[in-house]
């Protein structure tokens, strides 16, 4: 019997939930085929977008290692449609207890080179199991042992690689070479091939521990134990009191009107939802009717509000539990007025020499609504490509190098090339800034565009472009996808770009080092002629998206 179909019988526990779905249609897209045959199949019996949601993320855990975990975090924007209210389910990991501000420069207070990457020490303590068990508890309607089930299955049973999975899994081999048990799980004698089943024994195991024992084993009982005790033999400062005493965070978006649209994305320790905001906020003080899509006059104009926005993320922007931010004034009008007067007269922030950063694959997005109208935009991560690249002995779960999100040394750029400050320095039970941006446009209290990337520093610059591209110049998501992304961040002074033609290069390269490359990967839903239509972006070959009517 087809693989597939194994999965999908699974499912058919469900239908005994099953109810008479609206006339409005439900959508699912994920980054693999096979999560999003999960996320519809719950859909279809009676589940609702968390349902939805939190199998979605199970899944994710076993088939896109690199992205999805158990031992990272995230954040989500959920939308009731009933009560036509948005909310923002902060998950992010935290600093250890015992984090310091120096823990990673030298006696003479330089960088330790890979300290903050690929060592123990480079964890923070992870979100994820407890952030689908509080989106569950509070608006979830089928019993969360039945959501886990499905990747229970997978992870015992395995899964067909695909070329583009088992390329990467070879391509990250040096990564797995740490001592942990990542190196028998991850790395195959004469390589992984394309059709190779791919089993995870001991993630099955501790799958079906939280199944049966929800939450708490991952956070007080025997999987906290594992992860305590082998980052406590290997220098790592997660400890029982931090698992014990993470929380996660019920909080209200950050919203902002741009003409007739109300765009809600997440509040700090996400800087992604005061940038896209702010940047909107600026564009809307120019007639874009008067710039072609991709024209050197508007790639200018969007380099320009890019360099501004995130220069002002690496001065202001941190937890705001420990750094007080500015942030009603960065997305307000009249800040964005004053920008765009500067932009108008050609004045430019002053950018030093910067080097190239590296962006892997090290978060993953999904977008989901169901029949009712509710809404998830889902982003999580466990940092760079598969983390750490550690795996806590004997649990089969990778852990994330969130650490590296922190200023390690503020003014010295991180793995993305990303400045930081004294506003996202290193402090005790501090949640690193992110860049993750899931989102949700409305049109009319409607939802019109759910959204959000991949792609590190690059996830704003990509959602940011991707609501232009559906508002500002009407094309459907298909349409969008296929065009050219930028990306510049101010620092370091280096325009990203997807293939630009000669003339547009030839110009720009007066003024600036280019560089060509992959930017960013969405996976996003819009209303297009009274339907959802979802879109899982050609940058990822292994995506899928799946429309229920």
């Amino acid at each position: 019997m087809n693989f597939c179909w194994k999965i999908i019988l699974a499912l058919l526990i469900f239908s005994s939930c099953s109810k008479d779905p609206k006339s409005n249609n439900a959508v699912v897209v994920t980054r693999h085929h096979l999560a999003t045959d999960i996320g519809a199949e719950i859909l279809k019996n009676g589940g609702n977008a968390i349902d939805s949601a939190v199998a979605v993320a199970f899944a994710l855990a076993v088939v896109n290692p690199s992205a999805g975990n158990l031992g990272g975090g995230g954040f989500m924007l959920y939308y009731d449609a009933d009560d036509e209210k948005t909310f923002a389910l902060d998950y992010r990991e935290r600093a250890p207890q015992n984090a310091t501000e120096k823990m990673f420069l030298n006696k003479e207070g330089d960088v330790i080179e890979g300290l903050s990457l690929n060592s123990y020490l480079a964890s923070g303590v992870p979100g994820t199991v407890k952030g689908m068990f509080k989106a569950h508890n509070l608006f979830g309607s089928i019993p969360i042992e039945n959501l886990i089930a499905p990747a229970i299955k997978i992870a015992k049973d395995g899964f067909t690689l695909s070329n583009f999975q088992a390329t990467n899994f070879n391509k990250y081999k040096k990564k797995f070479l740490n001592g942990s048990d990542s190196e028998s799980i991850f790395i195959k004698e004469g390589g992984f091939k394309e059709g190779d089943i791919f089993i995870q024994a001991d993630l099955a195991k501790s799958l079906e521990l939280i199944q049966s024992r929800g939450q708490k084993v991952f956070y007080e009982g025997k999987l906290a134990d594992k992860i305590v005790e082998d980052f406590s033999q290997n220098g790592g400062l997660i400890s029982s009191e931090d698992l014990l005493n993470y929380k996660v965070y019920l909080k209200d978006p950050i919203c902002g009107i741009y003409k007739e649209y109300d765009v809600c994305s997440m509040p700090l320790p996400s800087s992604g939802g005061i940038a896209i905001i702010q940047m909107l906020n600026i564009i809307e003080n120019f007639d874009l009717k008067n710039y072609s899509h991709n024209s050197l006059e508007y790639i200018e104009l969007l380099i320009k509000i890019m360099s501004f926005a995130y220069a002002d993320r690496s001065k202001y922007l941190g937890d705001q539990e420990f750094f007080d931010a500015p942030v009603e004034n960065l997305i307000s009008k009249k800040y964005a007025e004053k920008i765009s007067k500067k932009i108008k007269s050609s004045e430019e922030l002053k950018v030093e020499p910067g080097i190239y950063f590296y962006e892997g694959d090290q978060t993953t997005h999904f977008s989901i609504i169901d029949y009712e109208g509710n809404v998830v935009s889902n982003t999580y991560t466990l940092n760079t490509a598969y983390g750490s690249g550690i795996v806590a002995k004997g649990t089969g779960i990778l852990m994330n190098n969130e650490m590296d999100d922190f200023s390690i040394k503020p003014g010295t750029p991180n793995v993305y090339g990303l400045i930081g400050s004294e506003a996202n320095k290193i402090e005790s039970k501090k949640s690193p800034l992110s860049s993750m941006s899931p989102t949700i446009v409305f049109k009319d209290s409607k939802p019109f565009l759910i959204t959000g990337s991949q792609g590190g520093s690059m996830i704003i610059n990509t959602v940011f472009q991707e609501i232009l591209n559906t508002i500002e110049f009407n094309m459907e998501l298909s349409e969008s996808n296929e065009k050219s992304r930028i990306h510049y961040q101010w620092k370091p002074s280096v325009l990203f770009h997807e293939g630009l033609n000669k003339s547009l290069i030839d110009e720009l390269s007066k003024n600036m080092k280019l560089m060509e490359r992959k930017i960013g990967e969405t996976q996003s839903i819009s209303l297009e002629n009274g339907k959802y239509q979802g879109w899982s972006d050609y940058r990822r070959p292994d995506g899928k998206k799946i429309e229920l009517h």
